[in-house]
């Protein structure tokens, strides 16, 4: 059975006993609700508290005043991106761009829920989810109280792990929400209470509904906006604070061991003896320092088969030495792959392909890309050379006779015209097989993102980092293979692994509320954006129209339009591929 089987199979288990729960009235005893699978657990802990937290009012009713102006911000922006995709996507199916389907499309992924959607790790995904949550909803809760507006309970969502949060406020005085109550004329003589519409009617009873009595508050649209802003302002400066802690001290206290990683080592070598063993990082060997796979393999270029070097590498950040030898010297190089060939290029011309492997380049082995980067800037344009390669499906090499173009970004460089891949295996002398990751470009390109936040590039990468990352690969965090690569430095140092806790909690803290934040600033009812949107265009409709019942009822008509508009957006984003490419 495999892995999706089974939480099928537990997720079933447990909604069997919700539904047993139910019925024996155990949940209802303990002030629990069930919406299908879904538990709402309320308690009304905590509302003194409130009172307590509400106090500076001025200070709150500035900070959600923020909030709705932000709150607006995002809601255009927010349009905009599920427009344009909109149109991308239309465009996309008319000139067949339109991609394969994939784990993008999947609906699990359109939901921010951790151990659902397969980009967001459990354990960090829960810490995450559960903070969002909780300064979204007690944001709510305590602007309620600033206006005044009654909260009667707060509480989370559960289904298995926590999937939502709430503060419940009084619906009649937040919302001025009509409630169907039995109406008594012969209680209310005066008529005091008869302020709703008839429903039904008989000899002894009316059932009305019930708007407000006269004593009664009903929140203004400031105060209702303000209330309704603070969750996603809450969300906000908890990803202002979580991304200023990571891209600045934590980021900061984390250094490069090297590039250069081993994933493999042959078991007969010397290497394997000496405890040598893959996901190693290599700092040094004798006295030279290696940061990265080429100057390793310059090393062992200049020994002679049978010297003894000493190795420097780290495992979970400990650096050891270990005694190895060199075996070969004459290794045939792996090279790199031609992932696709430039239209109009040298490389088509001379009936280069993709999926063939560059070996040698007049007689230079090309072992790694760099190999290849340094053969190119050393060329020129109308020099021909000798290309030596390989293929899968056939044994030995050919040579091909290209004459390079001029590149097109480069004077006096020559242009071969491929996109090249190295395969991340890199064979040594040493009997042992190394990859490369880019560890400190890595690092000072994750540092440099909120520079980039000037531009729309930046916080397209900020949005979909842990999706797509830099390169397409997504980025899950410092944890596994990619934390072996560092270590903490300066005030880190005595934390250990825990500075790498940190930096995914906050990655994820940060990410999460920010985007949940400019989730709910979209103009979608029953997302607090789609509840300030149709207020305050109710408002603009009766300045226009002067007729509040004309006005509510168009500005009602617009919100649903919208809801509705974003919900074919998002199946559209959903199904599209599926229904270009077929299920």
């Amino acid at each position: 059975m495999d892995g999706t089987n089974i939480a099928l199979t537990l997720f079933l288990l447990y909604w069997m006993a919700v539904i047993v729960l139910e019925r024996k009235g155990i949940l209802k005893k303990y002030n629990i609700s069930t919406y299908g699978p879904v538990l709402m657990i309320r308690t009304t802990r905590g509302l003194k508290l409130l009172d307590k937290l509400a106090i500076p009012k001025k200070a709150w009713r500035v900070y959600a005043d923020i909030g709705i102006r932000l709150m607006f911000i995002g809601m255009i922006a927010m349009f905009l991106v599920i427009i344009l995709s909109d149109i991308a996507m239309i465009a996309s199916i008319g000139d067949n761009s339109m991609p394969q389907p994939g784990k993008f499309n999947e609906a699990r992924n359109i939901f921010l829920i951790p151990g659902v959607n397969e980009f967001i790790p459990l354990t960090w995904g829960i810490i995450a989810l559960v903070v969002t949550l909780i300064v979204h909803e007690f944001s709510h809760a305590i602007l309620c109280r600033v206006e005044d507006i009654r909260v009667k309970s707060m509480g989370i969502l559960l289904a298995v792990v926590p999937i939502g949060g709430f503060a419940e406020p009084d619906e009649e005085e937040l919302f001025g929400k009509r409630e169907e109550e039995e109406y008594n004329e012969a209680d209310d003589p005066y008529g005091d209470r008869r302020l709703g519409i008839v429903i039904d009617d008989n000899e002894e009873k009316k059932v009305v509904s019930k708007v407000v009595k006269n004593d009664e508050k009903i929140a203004s649209r400031k105060q209702r906006a303000r209330i309704l802003a603070a969750g996603v302002m809450a969300n906000f400066v908890v990803a202002l604070l979580a991304f200023s802690l990571l891209f600045g001290p934590v980021l900061g206290s984390l250094s490069p061991l090297g590039d250069t990683m081993i994933v493999g080592v042959q078991e007969e070598s010397p290497a394997y003896a000496a405890g040598l063993r893959e996901n190693m990082v290599i700092t040094q060997i004798d006295d030279t320092p290696i940061s990265n796979v080429n100057e390793m393999l310059e090393y062992l270029d200049g020994l002679e088969t049978g010297t003894q070097v000493t190795v420097h590498a780290a495992s979970d950040r400990e650096i050891s030495s270990y005694e190895a030898e060199v075996l070969d010297t004459d290794i045939e190089p792996s090279g790199i792959l031609i992932q696709s060939i430039v239209d109009d290029s040298p490389a088509s011309a001379a009936g280069l392909e993709a999926g063939m492997t560059i070996l040698y380049i007049d007689e230079i082995p090309i072992r790694s890309y760099t190999d290849f980067r340094n053969v190119m800037n050393n060329s020129e344009p109308g020099q021909e050379v000798t290309v030596e390669l390989g293929t899968d499906d056939a044994e030995g090499t050919t040579k091909y006779n290209v004459t390079l173009a001029e590149h097109p970004d480069i004077e006096n460089k020559g242009f071969l015209g491929v996109v090249t891949s190295v395969d991340g295996q890199i064979k040594t002398s040493l009997g042992i097989t190394v990859g490369e990751f880019p560890a400190t470009a890595y690092l000072d390109l994750f540092k440099s993102i909120p520079q980039m936040l000037t531009g729309v590039t930046g916080w397209i990468i900020l949005l979909g980092l842990p999706i797509i990352g830099f390169a397409g690969e997504g980025f899950p965090g410092f944890s596994g293979t990619l934390a072996q690569f560092y270590e903490p430095v300066g005030w880190a140092a005595p934390f250990g692994i825990g500075v790498f806790w940190l930096a995914n909690a906050l990655l994820w803290i940060g990410w999460l509320n920010f985007y949940v934040g400019l989730f709910n600033c979209l103009p979608a009812v029953p997302l607090d954006g789609g509840h300030v949107f149709r207020d305050y265009m109710n408002a603009f409709l009766f300045r226009i129209t002067g007729n509040e019942e004309k006005a509510e009822h168009i500005s009602a008509l617009i919100a649903a339009t919208f809801a509705m508009l974003i919900l074919l957006s998002f199946l559209f984003m959903i199904f599209g591929p599926y229904i270009v490419h077929g299920f």
